[in-house]
C-alpha cells in the first residue's frame, strides 16, 4: 500500500498505481466528470460504509459509469483498517475518450472509469456522540456560530441535483466568503466563534452550509405548512441556551431540512440522521427554508459524514441580525 496523505490509482486494482502516473487528459480534471466522496475512519472502521457505498452505486448510476462497487468497497476497508484514524477520499472520473471534447460513448453497463484514493492520518475529534439505535454513535462537535452567506448555489437538473460531484466551484467561492468573513471578525472580535456559512441557491430557498448540511426547528408553528414529501422530527429545545451540547437534548422536537432536489449536496451524514429518526415520533420533514422563516428558527445543526453534528447557538443573518437558539 502507498503512503499515508498519498494518492494511489485503484483502477486496475491488481496493479495500483500512484498520482505521479496520472494523465492531464482525465476528465475530472478538464470537465469535473466524476464525482467523490470523503470518509471517517475510527478505530480502522469506516464510519457509514453502508451509505458511502450506496453512494457509489447510485452516483455511478446516475453518471453512467461502469464501477465495481463492491470490490472498491473491500479496498478502502483494507486501506481503513491499515489507517485505524483518519480520512479516505474516494475520487472516481470517467476514463479518457476516443471523442474529442464533452461527449463519451454510451454503453449497457457504463462507461470506464478510473478511481483514485487518499489516505489521511487525522484525529476525527468529537466532543460528545449521540448514541444510535443500533448501537452506533455519530459524533458531535462543540457549539459555534453560522452566518448567512451572500455566495449562491447554482440551482441543477434532477439528473444531477443532490450528487457529490466533482463540481463544486459555487461551495469554494462560498468557502472563499466565509474565510475572508472568519479572518475580519477574528481581527475585531476574537470571542466570536464563526463555523460556518449557511447558503441559498438561485431560486433564493436557503439549502446547506459551505461543506454541510443543514437542519432547523421553527419557534412559529404556523410557518409549517403541511408537508408535501419527507419527514424528520427533533424535539425543540430551549432557546437562548448557547451551551446546550447535551445530544440526547439537541435531537429531541422536531427537525426539518431543505429538500436537495433542485440544489446542494445529499449528504451521507444528512441521510443517516434522516433514517435514524424515520422510526420516532417526530419524522425529520423535508421543508424548503426561506427568508421569513430565519428570524423564527429556534434550532440550527450542520452536519457532514467527517465531523458528525455541529451544533449552532447563533445565526446572523444578511441584515447583521443575529438570531440566538
Amino acid at each position: 500500500m502507498q503512503p499515508s496523505n498519498s494518492w494511489v490509482c485503484l483502477t486496475a486494482l491488481d496493479k495500483q498505481t500512484t498520482a505521479s502516473t496520472a494523465s492531464l487528459d482525465n476528465r475530472g480534471l478538464a470537465y469535473a466528470d466524476g464525482f467523490f466522496t470523503t470518509m471517517g475512519v475510527i478505530n480502522g472502521q469506516i464510519l457509514w460504509a453502508e451509505y458511502h457505498h450506496q453512494r457509489l452505486i447510485s452516483h455511478a448510476t446516475a453518471l453512467q459509469l461502469d464501477l465495481d462497487s463492491h470490490a472498491i468497497l473491500t479496498i478502502l476497508k483494507t486501506y481503513a483498517t491499515q489507517l485505524q484514524q483518519g480520512m479516505l477520499k474516494l475520487v472516481i472520473t470517467r476514463a479518457a475518450q476516443d471523442i474529442r471534447g464533452y461527449g463519451y460513448v454510451p454503453s449497457e453497463c457504463g462507461s470506464k472509469c478510473e478511481v483514485w484514493l487518499k489516505s489521511s492520518v487525522m484525529t476525527v475529534s468529537t466532543a460528545e456522540q449521540w448514541s444510535l439505535n443500533d448501537k452506533g454513535f455519530i459524533p458531535v462537535q462543540p457549539v459555534s456560530t453560522a452566518i448567512c452567506l451572500s455566495s449562491q448555489l447554482a440551482c441543477l437538473p434532477p439528473s444531477l441535483a443532490g450528487l457529490k460531484s466533482l463540481n463544486r466551484l459555487d461551495n469554494v467561492l462560498a468557502s472563499a466568503e466565509l474565510q475572508g468573513i472568519k479572518a475580519n471578525v477574528f481581527t475585531s472580535n476574537g470571542e466570536r466563534d464563526i463555523s460556518e456559512g449557511l447558503l441559498r441557491d438561485m431560486s433564493g430557498r436557503w439549502v446547506e452550509g459551505t461543506m454541510s448540511n443543514v437542519f432547523y426547528q421553527l419557534s412559529d408553528s404556523r410557518l409549517v405548512e403541511s408537508p408535501s414529501s419527507e419527514l424528520i422530527n427533533l424535539p425543540n429545545a430551549n432557546k437562548g441556551n448557547a451551551n446546550k451540547t447535551h445530544a440526547n437534548d439537541l435531537m429531541q422536537g422536531q427537525w426539518y431540512t431543505p429538500s436537495m432536489a433542485q440544489s446542494g449536496v445529499a449528504g451521507v451524514m444528512r441521510q443517516v440522521i434522516i433514517d435514524e429518526l424515520s422510526t420516532t415520533k417526530y419524522p425529520v420533514v423535508v421543508r424548503s427554508l426561506q427568508d421569513k422563516d430565519l428570524p423564527h428558527l429556534s434550532q440550527l445543526f450542520f452536519c457532514n459524514a467527517l465531523r458528525g453534528i455541529m451544533p449552532m447557538s447563533s445565526l446572523t443573518l444578511l441584515s447583521g441580525e443575529v438570531v440566538g437558539f
